[in-house]
């Protein structure tokens, strides 16, 4: 058996590839053998600022929550999936804490979730960036039959975004502004087009991004600096996933009067400069969105029935052993979309 090659991050700027130990699963969990990981801009955070946000990191953590592979051996207590299922993988453990009100039919919203390779708490919840992992069995979902891993390694980031729409409502024969053409703001782009929006329209600085969205149907692409077209644009809803303050200045002039803005790109802590007195004149309608719940179970089925359009959303699929190579190309965003970690290469 081949080593147990894992990817940990450290401290900020020291990122190795590790020998992890063989997992030793609960009753509970299954042995999944990781086939792709694709690098998300939390674990870009880790490795190079030692922190996503709150999430500081307090001790080495392997990381990674985007991950697809297959059931190696399944779980003691006979739930979940049989040995040699190919799955996703839901990394939301959903918690309460006490005194905390939060709605329970929204798990996405649990004060005290914890989420594969997050250093939000204390001891941290290790990722899944590594050959096998023990993961709860209610993480796993089956792949539908024809679905392959490499396809349905987009499923997590492809759920975050449909959340993010679904947060929008109805979006048929309504005009879609995406703000930033990063791999969330393609697959809102996906995610727009097949829930029957007319016209999608994306913001982004970088020429690549932008031509990746034409690619995937966007009637029209703009630079993020062109504010004055920007301003222009009156659409019903505007998604904006760059979590950055000029983006979220350009979702409010990109709306329509009485329109709906979506938060989906994930903004720094504390106090941001905010165009409140324009949200309040024209009545716009702030909507967060923050991870998902359910929906990687509609995006599975629309990723296997070819009705969600994800084609060159994924720029490079490297060897999870070159990880270091790997998270400098998922760094440089005008030149990448989302960079996928390739277990199985090298693997016996």
């Amino acid at each position: 058996m081949s080593e147990n090659l894992a990817v940990v991050a450290h401290a900020k700027g020291d990122l190795r590839v590790e020998n992890a130990p063989e997992p030793a699963p609960a009753a509970d969990e299954a042995v999944i053998e990781i086939a792709f990981g694709g690098v998300c801009g939390s674990d870009l955070h880790y490795w190079l600022h030692g922190a996503a946000g709150a999430s500081v990191l307090k001790a080495p953590m392997v990381l990674g929550h985007e991950v697809v592979g297959t059931v190696l051996t399944s779980a003691a207590d006979g739930s979940g999936p049989a040995s040699g299922t190919t799955v996703a993988v839901h990394p939301n453990t959903p918690h309460g804490v006490d005194g905390v009100v939060w709605p329970e039919d929204r798990p996405n919203l649990a004060p005290g979730a914890t989420y594969l390779g997050s250093a939000l708490r204390f001891p941290h919840t290790e990722g899944a960036f590594v050959r096998r992992a023990a993961l709860p069995t209610r993480m796993l979902r089956a792949l539908p039959a024809g679905l392959s891993l490499r396809d349905a390694a987009l499923a997590e980031p492809a759920a975050v975004a449909w959340h993010g729409i679904a947060r929008a409502g109805d979006v048929r024969g309504k005009r879609v502004v995406v703000i930033g053409a990063g791999p969330i703001g393609l697959l809102v782009v996906a995610v727009a087009l097949r829930a029957g929006a007319a016209e999608v329209v994306v913001t982004d600085i970088a020429e690549q991004p932008r031509s990746r969205a034409l690619g995937l149907g966007a009637a029209r692409v703009l630079d993020a600096r062109d504010a004055e077209t920007i301003a222009t644009l009156a659409a019903d809803v505007v998604v904006e996933s760059s979590g950055t303050v000029p983006g979220l200045h350009a979702a409010v002039d990109a709306a329509v009067r009485g329109g709906i803005v979506v938060l989906l790109g994930l903004q720094r802590n504390g106090d941001i400069d905010f165009p409140a007195a324009q949200a309040i004149t024209r009545e716009l309608d702030l909507r967060g969105s923050f991870r998902f719940n359910d929906e990687i179970d509609d995006v599975l089925a629309a990723l296997a029935d070819g009705s969600l359009n994800v084609d060159g959303v994924v720029t490079h699929v490297l060897p999870a052993a070159d990880a270091l190579a790997a998270f400098a190309v998922a760094k440089d965003s005008a030149a990448s979309g989302k960079v996928l970690l390739d277990f199985t290469a090298g693997a016996a």
